[in-house]
């Protein structure tokens, strides 16, 4: 067990950050990264500019590889898009020749197991190494072992769909080549799928205002394009955030942006408004919810669905988790998370200890380790790896040593599933804030981002 590496799930900054750690602390490694480039992920919503600068964006055991060679931090106020992250941060990290001994891209992690042992399998179980089942793009198969397995695959790949209940409306899987998930690049690549037409973005969330305000910029030089946003939700004031008060000034103005919209009647709004069915008459798409409970319909030739995300939790049925119900994270990290009460605030400094799972040596981190919870910020991410790297490397002081030194600051986090926003400024000190950002999912917000 001892020979065998440490396999991580993920080529993202999150799971780049733990593979940094882990060979400064000389260990054997093995990073498994579905896609053709690490990353890939975040170049999705490359166009989409961060809330957060660069200070709270890179992690420290990797800054230090970096500088090893003649690399240099771009400013720490500046914030840097999906692009820009990947470009000036991500792939020279990857290229680095330690790191790229232990990257192995176009790899997708489909099972993960214990060598000769089901989930039910009792005897011997924690001494026996694990086996992740891989998949390249060309059908290769293999079983991978490895004495520890941490899992920062992200939740991007795993979009929510429109129903109101959590499951695809009724047609919306059919007509999924109608619907864009996530944050496609209205002014860019995607200008032509949107351009003159009628697009309706679904979602409340940091997401859904960047696709609003893109598609206003781009009617500006196609007239014919008209918007509708769609909503569960109705309380403009919550989805608007904290503006000129927003510690992050860039999240803001996308509130004071939307809102200044919204008051000049430059788009259509249909809230609340909850989807239950899509079908397409002719040429166009008809969206039919529940509105005030009466059925209402809304027309649109393009749908933008800005829901959020969740964990992909389907390769990880042989092992034994101990999952929140509701939040789908870790039980002892829920309760600090938990989006039914924590719209906004702070989350204590977390670590090792609130991702341990029974299945030892096995943890979830980053944006995939809050379930289903939007509020994720990279530095949280970047410490659950220092924390979790420092426990498998037996360094108990350092894994329990968590900490998190964010500026005092007054957050406005949007809760994607309701639409809810507290705006309360409190005084963090050194605690972690929960910001939601763009990205990291998605929206993270995405953003879904870190």
């Amino acid at each position: 067990m001892t020979q065998l590496p440490v396999a991580i799930i993920g080529g993202g900054p999150v799971g780049l950050a733990a593979a940094a750690h882990l060979l400064e602390r000389r260990q054997n490694v093995a990073l498994f990264e579905a896609g053709e480039t690490v990353g890939a992920s975040v170049l999705d919503w490359g166009h989409v500019r961060m809330f957060s600068p660069w200070q709270f964006n890179v992690d420290s055991a990797s800054v230090r590889l970096l500088e090893g060679t003649g690399w240099l931090m771009p400013p720490a106020d500046e914030l840097p898009n999906g692009a820009e992250l990947y470009e000036s941060y991500l792939r020279p990290l990857a290229e680095l020749p330690a790191m790229r001994a232990v990257i192995r891209t176009g790899a997708r992690v489909t099972a993960v197991s214990r060598r000769h042992r089901d989930k039910v399998k009792d005897s011997g179980r924690a001494q026996a190494a694990f086996q992740l089942h891989t998949l390249t793009a060309d059908g290769e198969e293999s079983l991978v072992e490895a004495r520890a397995v941490i899992d920062a695959s992200g939740t991007w790949r795993k979009l929510n769909p429109l129903g109101a209940n959590g499951l695809p409306a009724l047609g919306e899987i059919h007509l999924s080549g109608r619907i864009a998930y996530g944050m496609p690049d209205v002014k860019g690549s995607d200008r032509p799928r949107y351009a003159g037409r009628r697009v309706m973005v679904v979602g409340s969330g940091h997401s859904a205002i960047n696709c609003l305000l893109d598609l206003m910029s781009l009617r500006t030089e196609e007239p014919a394009t008209e918007i509708v946003w769609v909503m569960r939700g109705d309380n403009l004031r919550k989805v608007y955030g904290g503006g000129e008060n927003d510690a992050l000034k860039a999240r803001g103005q996308l509130g004071l942006r939307i809102k200044a919209a919204v008051e000049a009647g430059a788009l259509e709004i249909a809230a609340p408004f909850r989807i239950g069915r899509v079908v397409a008459p002719g040429d166009g798409l008809r969206v039919i919810g529940d509105k005030n409970g009466v059925e209402s319909s809304v027309y649109a030739d393009e749908i933008i669905a800005c829901t959020g995300a969740r964990p992909d939790l389907a390769m990880l049925g042989e092992l034994r988790l101990n999952l929140d119900p509701a939040v789908e994270s870790s039980r002892a990290l829920a309760p600090l998370i938990d989006p039914n009460l924590h719209s906004c605030g702070t989350v204590r400094p977390h670590g090792e200890a609130e991702l341990r799972q029974p299945e030892k040596d096995f943890y979830i981190i980053g944006m995939k380790s809050y379930g289903r919870a939007p509020t994720f910020l990279l530095a949280t991410g970047y410490e659950q790896a220092r924390s979790v790297t420092a426990a498998l490397c037996g360094d108990w002081e350092a894994a329990r040593d968590v900490q998190l030194n964010l500026p005092e600051t007054g957050v406005c986090v949007t809760d994607y599933a309701n639409g809810d926003i507290c705006c309360d400024p409190v005084n963090l000190g050194p605690q972690l804030v929960s910001l939601g950002e763009i990205a990291l999912a998605p929206r993270v917000p995405e953003g879904n981002c870190c």
